[in-house]
């Protein structure tokens, strides 16, 4: 079966064979059943192959049964890794056939988010369901395109936000809605690591790069979550300590938040400092957490005393599903496009400050 892999298995017609049916509501194979939902990743870069791909081995109501990837060469490993049939290998071009493939019910969108927007449309006019990693795409213009995509579609749309589903995020985001401790005064929020490449998609402003494209999203979610408002201005300031590298977006961006109640949030995101922390005055007491917004080990404490420290064995596997049940049950996304939007709304607001140096109004 070599010959490049048979020029690269879909370009040469050997695809999934027309149904004409819509495929999310049927389950053509005799090992499917509808508590088992078959994914395809977009894209086979580090997330999808180190992260997501062994978290689908962990799940209980999702398959790893598809890929779509512009690399041929990486095709033969996949399969014989995760046993992925041929005709559910696709490349780019021939990305819109799956609509004819009943062993795929959702798409996983893990593209650089320049190109969020186009293949979470192109996703969802398949008639697929859509899962997109975060933050949602560049602009409140792209992500209202998506939304719309969706729905025109009758298909559900997720943002891959990690976090909130993770007990110990779910934690202090309920305490948004509770207060116990009262209102939050001061809120200081950091996540960053140390980032040595130098010619990745987080260095190129086209394909969504700058610090707000990755990590801004963590510390800007936990602010929001922590409140349980959302903010109504904001000042930043962007910044590189490597500007040979950061030609075209920044390396680190320090924003400060303001929330209706007079809360007040000063966040910062880097690719050149690791940290990863959220410390908490409420009007009755604190919490801090370290980290708040990791893969794994997210714990904390509060000033009575309690622990926060809530065990999850992968939270990838926990988010993909929470979001799988969603589907099979036809219930709410936890984290639907709507999300994914605001953040973007309010990124965009950030980039505005920094830019003009001054304080700006979140719409």
């Amino acid at each position: 079966m070599d010959k490049n892999r048979r020029h690269f298995i879909q370009k040469t017609g050997i695809l999934a064979t027309a149904t004409g049916l819509a495929p999310q509501l049927f389950f053509a194979n005799t090992d499917r059943t509808l508590d088992k939902l078959g994914v395809a990743l977009v894209g086979l870069g580090y997330y999808s192959t180190e992260v997501l791909a062994p978290a689908l081995q962990l799940t209980k109501h999702c398959k790893l049964r598809g890929i779509v990837t512009g690399s041929p060469e990486k095709v033969p490993l996949w399969q014989k890794k995760y046993g992925i049939a041929d005709k559910n290998v696709y490349s780019y071009d021939n990305f819109n056939t799956i609509a004819n493939n009943p062993d795929i019910d959702v798409v996983y969108v893990v593209l650089p988010p320049g190109l969020h927007a186009e293949y979470a449309i192109k996703a969802a006019e398949t008639g697929k369901h859509v899962w997109c990693e975060k933050p949602m795409a560049r602009t409140v213009a792209e992500c209202e395109a998506m939304i719309q995509a969706c729905k025109e579609a009758k298909v559900k749309l997720a943002i891959g936000y990690r976090c909130q589903h993770d007990p110990n995020v779910q934690f202090f985001q309920k305490m948004g809605k509770t207060r116990p401790f009262g209102l939050p005064k001061i809120i200081s929020c950091t996540a960053g690591y140390v980032d040595l490449r130098t010619d990745h998609w987080k260095q190129n402003k086209k394909l969504g790069g700058g610090v707000m494209g990755d990590m801004g999203v963590y510390a800007l979610q936990s602010a929001r979550m922590v409140t349980g408002e959302e903010p109504i201005m904001v000042s930043a300031q962007a910044s590189t300590t490597r500007p040979e590298i950061y030609t075209e977006v920044e390396e680190t961006m320090s924003f400060q938040l303001t929330f209706p109640s007079g809360t007040i949030a000063s966040c910062q995101s880097s690719f050149g400092t690791r940290t990863n922390n959220l410390h908490v005055a409420y009007e009755k007491g604190w919490l801090k957490m370290d980290p708040h917004s990791a893969y794994s080990g997210n714990k904390g404490k509060l000033s009575d005393g309690t622990l926060i420290d809530f065990p999850l064995p992968n939270q990838q596997a926990a988010q993909m599903d929470n979001d799988a049940r969603s589907i099979i049950q036809d219930t709410p996304m936890l984290v639907p496009g709507e999300e994914g939007l605001q953040d973007i709304r309010v990124i965009e607001a950030i980039y505005r400050a920094a830019e003009n140096n001054c304080s700006v109004a979140i719409p």
